[in-house]
């Protein structure tokens, strides 16, 4: 079976391994161009990075309707294209091979269709997500289902570990989808539309951390937004993210102003400090306990670190 391989990011590398390490023949990698990036000049995808390293043929089309690329791509005769973290097909990139166009998505289909399902998964305090893979039709992520596999979130997880165990759970189900394919016993499920939720794009307004929410929701919120791109609210007039908290904020006593910790409750958004260990935000029915941060212009470091080299105005 002839595979045309599209992906970008990290999450999309243990796919390509996998299906190179069980012996499926991936006649070409599709995969973004390459970005300036800086001083090291130009940035190039984790999968191209990757796939250069196997000696796979690479595209990097700027737009995937250009007909010298969708002649290049039909040359290569593929009988299953397999998307992972690519962007949008239109239909004459996706209905091109005779079995058609699979993805990998990060939920459990119809839940959290769109950009960001990982992070909106935790940022909503769901205990529980999965990878889908389909097959791509006309609207985003609504295609018939193919295989699922649930993934518990612990807690505490981040969007970033998460990823991570889910790249590797979902290499595994495109495995499972492309030697079901390969066998022809593949049978194709129809979506609940009616069940759908949505994932939308998340931009830098969108992480900005409303205290006024209660501490679990914030606490959500900043685990669904670590390490990238990052909860953030200000401190003296800067940028500070928060990528790490706890709801376990002990029962220290701190003397501010005319309130105390066990015995007042300040504004939400209230920073709280003993100097040292802990700084303590307030939000609508608690406190979060932050355990690792970045200032603006600094680098990540724990809240000990931070406390180190700077005091909290309470």
């Amino acid at each position: 079976m002839r595979i045309i391989f599209m992906g970008t990011p990290e999450f999309a590398v243990p796919s390509l391994e996998i299906l190179l390490e069980n012996g499926y023949e991936i006649v070409a990698v599709v995969t973004a161009p390459d970005k300036p990036g800086g001083r090291q000049g130009l940035q190039q995808s984790a999968v191209k990075q990757f796939a250069a390293a196997k000696g796979l043929k690479i595209l990097q089309p700027e737009k995937l309707k250009n007909p010298a690329f969708l002649e290049e791509l039909h040359a290569f005769k593929a009988d299953l294209q397999i998307v992972v973290a690519f962007r949008m097909l239109p239909e004459a990139v996706w209905a091109m091979p005779p079995l058609g166009t699979m993805n990998l998505h990060g939920s459990l289909l119809p839940k959290y269709r769109g950009a960001a399902p990982i992070n909106w998964a935790i940022i909503n305090g769901e205990t529980e997500t999965g990878v889908t893979t389909f097959l791509l039709k006309h609207e985003i992520d609504t295609g018939d289902l193919l295989f699922q596999e649930k993934v518990p979130i612990g807690p505490d997880e981040t969007a970033g570990e998460l990823h991570d165990r889910m790249m590797q759970i979902g290499a595994k189900l495109i495995l499972k989808s492309v030697q079901t394919i390969e066998r022809g016993d593949i049978k194709p499920m129809p979506q609940a539309d009616i069940e759908a939720t949505h994932a939308p794009k998340i931009f830098a307004e969108t992480c900005r951390i409303n205290f006024d929410l209660s501490s679990i929701q914030v606490h959500n919120f900043v685990r669904g937004l670590s390490p990238f791109p990052g909860a953030w609210t200000t401190l003296e007039g800067k940028t500070l993210k928060v990528l790490r908290t706890t709801l376990d904020v002990g029962r220290w006593t701190l003397d501010i102003g005319h309130w105390t910790l066990d015995t007042g409750h300040p504004t939400p958004g209230t920073f709280v400090s003993d100097g040292k260990n802990y700084l303590i935000i307030s939000s609508l029915d608690g406190f979060v306990s932050v355990l690792e941060l970045q200032m603006e212009g600094k680098r990540r470091m724990s809240v000990k670190d931070f406390l180190n080299g700077h005091k909290i105005n309470g």
